[in-house]
C-alpha cells in the first residue's frame, strides 16, 4: 500500500505566504462572507468573460469561494441547492444530445470507438502516472485527466470518493490550457467562419411549458436520485431521462441563461469553498508536474488528430478538435466559429463524453488497485490549529 511521509511539523513557507495574501473572514458573520463571494463571483466572471475563457460562469464563482475559504470562511453550500444545480446541468447535457449527433455516430462508430479507445487510454496511463509518483492523493489523478465535461467529471469524482477539490484543480487547469492551445491551432490553421457568435440574451423570452417541464424532471432527480443512492444521481438521472425524451420529441428542454448561469455558480461555490490554505498549498506544488501532464495529453490528441487526417480524409482543424481532451463546450464555441465539421466535431466530444461517464469509476478502481493507491491522508487538519 502506497503511503505518504507526515508533513513537517512547522507550516510551510509557501503556507504562509497564502496566510498573509488572504485575507480572514473567519470572524465575519456569514452574510458578510456571502456579500463579498458574491461580489468577488462577479468580479472574476468579468474578468474571465473579458478574456474569453468559456468556463467563465462557473470558475469565477469556484475562484471566488477559493479565496473566501483560504480567507478560513465558513460558507456551505446546502443540499438542496446543489443537488438542484446537478439536476439542471443534466438537463443541459441531455439537450446537447440531438438525433443529428446520434446520426453522426451510427454512421463512423468504427472510427470513432477507435479514436475514444486512444483518448482514453492515453489519460488513464497519464493518472497512472501521477498517481504512483504521489503528486495528487487516491484516484483523483485518474479522475482529473479523464477527458470530459469538466462539470460533470467533478461531480462524478466526489460521488466516488475522490478529492473533488482537486479533480476541480485539475480538470479546470485543462479546460483552461485545451482552449487556449485550441483557440491558436484555430488561428493558424484555418480563416475564422463569416460572422461573430451570437451573445447570450439574458432576458430572452422563455417557453413557459418547456421550462416547467424542465424543472419538474430537474426537480424529479433532486429529490429521487439521493433516495436511490445512485452515484452522482441528481446529475446522472435527468441526463438519461431528458436525453430519452428530447431526443424522441416527447419533451423539449428549456433552460433560460440566467438559470444555468445560477447553476454553474452554485456548483462553484460547492466546490470552492471547501477548499483549505493546505490544499492549495498541495496543489501549487502539483502545478508544474499536472501542467506538464496536461500538455502531454494535448499533444497526444494532436497526434490521434493527425492519424484521422492522414487516414480518413478530415480536415485537419476538424479532426484536432474532435479529439482535444475537452471541455466540450469550449470547443463547441471554437469550431461554431470556424470553417469545420461541427456535427462530427461534436458527435466524437459527446460520445467520448459518454463512454467516460461510464467507465469512469471502473478505471479509477482497476488503476487504485494497480498502484495501492491511498489518500494522502486528512490534509484539512494539518495546520488547523495553526496561524501562518
Amino acid at each position: 500500500m502506497a503511503s505518504v511521509s507526515p508533513p513537517p511539523e512547522r507550516p510551510s513557507r509557501l503556507y504562509k505566504v497564502l496566510g498573509r495574501h488572504f485575507g480572514s473572514f473567519g470572524s465575519r458573520g456569514r452574510g458578510v462572507q456571502w456579500a463579498a463571494m458574491l461580489l468577488l463571483s462577479g468580479i472574476f466572471v468579468a474578468v474571465l468573460e473579458a478574456v474569453g475563457l468559456p468556463a467563465a460562469l462557473l470558475l469565477g464563482p469556484m475562484i471566488a469561494a477559493i479565496v473566501v475559504a483560504a480567507g478560513q470562511g465558513t460558507l456551505r453550500v446546502p443540499h438542496l441547492p446543489f443537488f438542484m444545480a446537478q439536476a439542471v446541468i443534466g438537463c443541459m447535457i441531455a439537450r446537447s444530445i440531438t438525433p443529428e449527433i446520434i446520426g453522426t455516430m451510427a454512421q463512423d462508430w468504427p472510427l470513432f470507438a477507435g479514436v475514444i479507445v486512444s483518448v482514453i487510454a492515453s489519460s488513464a496511463l497519464i493518472g497512472l502516472l501521477l498517481t504512483r509518483w504521489r503528486v495528487l492523493p487516491g484516484t483523483t489523478a485518474v479522475w482529473g485527466s479523464c477527458p470530459g465535461a469538466a462539470s460533470a467529471m467533478t461531480l462524478m469524482a466526489e460521488a466516488f470518493g475522490a478529492d473533488v477539490r482537486l479533480v476541480a484543480f485539475m480538470q479546470y487547469l485543462r479546460v483552461v490550457l485545451v482552449t487556449v492551445v485550441a483557440s491558436i491551432v484555430a488561428r493558424i490553421w484555418v480563416t475564422p467562419a463569416p460572422g461573430h457568435a451570437a451573445a447570450t440574451d439574458w432576458l430572452g423570452a422563455v417557453q413557459w411549458l418547456p421550462f416547467a417541464e424542465t424543472m419538474a424532471l430537474a426537480a424529479a432527480g433532486a429529490f429521487i436520485a439521493p433516495l436511490l443512492r445512485v452515484p452522482a444521481g441528481p446529475m446522472l438521472v435527468p441526463m438519461v431521462a431528458g436525453a430519452l425524451l428530447h431526443g424522441s420529441g416527447t419533451m423539449t428542454i428549456e433552460l433560460p441563461p440566467l438559470l444555468l448561469a445560477a447553476s454553474y455558480a452554485v456548483v462553484g461555490w460547492s466546490i470552492g469553498v471547501r477548499f483549505t490554505r493546505p490544499i492549495l498549498v498541495h496543489a501549487l506544488r502539483a502545478l508544474p508536474r499536472v501542467t506538464a501532464s496536461i500538455l502531454a495529453l494535448i499533444a497526444i490528441c494532436g497526434g490521434f488528430a493527425w492519424v484521422l487526417t492522414w487516414t480518413a480524409g478530415i480536415d485537419p482543424l476538424t479532426a484536432y478538435l474532435a479529439t482535444s481532451p475537452g471541455g466540450a463546450d469550449s470547443v463547441a464555441i471554437i469550431a461554431a466559429s470556424s470553417n469545420v465539421d461541427v456535427p462530427f466535431v461534436m458527435a466524437l466530444q459527446t460520445m467520448r463524453f459518454l463512454v467516460v461517464l461510464f467507465v469512469g469509476p471502473s478505471l479509477s478502481r482497476f488503476i487504485a488497485r494497480r498502484t495501492g493507491a491511498t489518500d494522502f491522508g486528512p490534509l484539512d487538519d494539518r495546520h488547523s490549529n495553526r496561524q501562518p
